[in-house]
């Protein structure tokens, strides 16, 4: 059949406060243009963050009355520990209370000022934690890539080429590790083919630098190695996953996303010393190794979760569900990244709102707009997230001012979806009459978060 329905069932629901256009222009005035400051209650479709906002399943929220509540050596953990292991295959494994808890305790122990840390593309807390450190993040993305109109099944490869360039020219001792974010979050949510994790693990190894990869999407990624690379059409999920995860050292992972739970993480590891250090920071900042800031209730909903997010009726619901959005808004001539991606669609704000410039912040303008229309929130992947001062005084700003539409996992409907549509829509035949904005106060570090701004 054509129709790709929800391979589940709704048990429980929760009400949507609807609120007219009058009601968000004053909300979105009175929090300075910046939708992360808007309450949940003034939202109508939440496209914000897919992470942390999906919906849990009955087999998960049993898994919550199972939770093994102890202080050590917790049941719930030694399951959470035993999925892990079988799944990615790492000797050491820490739960955290979330993605960015991993990444902090891992460039806490491995980077130091001065390093420089290698990806496809890092992901803003990913980048945060790293300049933290007074280290030094470093995307190597394609430049083919970084046109968002053009069409390749695996965008958010990161480029051997580039990589070798910054090998072979650099101090090895500044370079503590490698990483790669499948799928590329801030490539647009476009996948890592297997290809390219294998060119890239066997550069690391040439040049005896850890490979660690961002986790946080990895079933999804893995559908489109199943979907787009021959050689593994006819393997399952878990295989490609485990194949994946063989090339490399470590991971960090936000339970968030592919876990499907609302809340954790782990950070993995092969090597002993590494794996010492991470426990002993963990335990001063997170909690216990066998909880690590989270509850025994959590930890079960993950490790079902895992398994769940590798289901392929999920992945094709989830993957084809992206791809109907995407389809219905290129038929409309809405400018958006491509091809579509996992969890969400980018539309291209630069081409969206040709009028107006990066230093007036397009992606921003775009995400408000949409929630003044139709109350939609989704999020900024451009100049506001990823531009700032430098150094030396001087404003720098994304390659790309993207408006990421991320979507909740197993939370909304074809309807509802339909009605994002046509909310774009109508934006985008007034988009002529839509102005830019100016930041009137930021913080140092991710400044998206905070940021005032007003309409010039």
């Amino acid at each position: 059949m054509k129709t790709i329905i929800e391979p589940f069932k709704i048990k429980s629901v929760e009400p949507i406060k609807m609120n007219s256009i009058d009601d968000r222009k004053k909300i979105i005035i009175n929090n300075n243009y910046n939708l992360f400051q808007v309450r949940s209650n003034d939202v109508i479709i939440d496209l914000l963050t897919d992470s942390g906002t999906g919906a849990m399943s009955s087999k998960q929220w049993a898994g919550i009355m199972n939770g093994d509540e102890s202080y050590a050596g917790s049941n719930s953990y030694l399951y959470f520990k035993d999925v892990i292991q079988d799944i990615f295959g790492f000797k050491y494994i820490l739960p955290t209370h979330q993605g960015r808890a991993s990444e902090r305790i891992l460039f806490s122990t491995l980077c130091k000022e001065g390093d420089i840390v290698p990806n496809n593309t890092h992901f803003d807390t990913t980048k945060a934690n790293i300049l933290f450190q007074g280290s030094k993040p470093v995307d190597l993305i394609d430049e083919e890539y970084k046109n968002t109109q053009s069409i390749f099944p695996f965008k958010g490869n990161m480029s051997v080429k580039k990589l070798e360039k910054l090998l072979s020219t650099t101090d090895l001792t500044k370079i503590p590790l490698i990483m790669l974010t499948i799928t590329n979050n801030s490539g647009g949510g476009q996948p890592v083919s297997m290809q390219n994790i294998s060119q890239v693990s066997k550069v690391a190894k040439k040049y005896k630098i850890p490979l660690y990869i961002d986790a946080c999407r990895f079933a999804e990624n893995a559908y489109f190695i199943k979907q787009r690379e021959d050689k593994y059409k006819n393997w399952t999920i878990k295989k490609i996953v485990q194949k994946i995860f063989s090339y490399a050292d470590g991971c960090t992972m936000s339970a968030k996303k592919d876990a499907i739970v609302n809340i954790g993480g782990f950070l993995c590891t092969n090597n002993d010393e590494v794996a010492e250090k991470n426990k002993n920071l963990l335990i001063l900042t997170e909690g216990f190794p066998t909880y690590g800031g989270l509850a025994g209730r959590d930890l079960e909903a993950i490790a079902i979760g895992l398994n769940e997010a590798m289901d392929i009726d999920y992945l094709n619901y989830r993957v084809k569900s992206i791809e109907y959005l995407g389809n219905k808004l290129l038929e409309n001539n809405i400018p958006i990244l491509q091809p579509t991606g996992g969890h969400a669609i980018y539309i291209d704000a630069s081409l969206f709102l040709k009028h107006i410039n990066k230093n007036r912040f397009p992606g921003q303008a775009l995400a408000c707009e949409l929630y003044i229309a139709g109350g939609i929130r989704c999020s900024e992947i451009g100049s506001l997230m990823f531009g700032g001062i430098d150094e030396n005084g001087k404003e720098y700003f994304s390659d790309n001012e993207l408006v990421r539409l991320a979507m909740p996992r197993r939370t909304y409907t074809q309807s509802h979806i339909d009605y994002v549509i046509e909310v774009i829509i109508d934006v985008y035949k007034r988009r002529k009459n839509i102005r830019g904005l100016k930041i009137i106060e930021q913080s140092k570090y991710l400044r998206h978060f905070t940021a005032k701004l007003k309409k010039v």
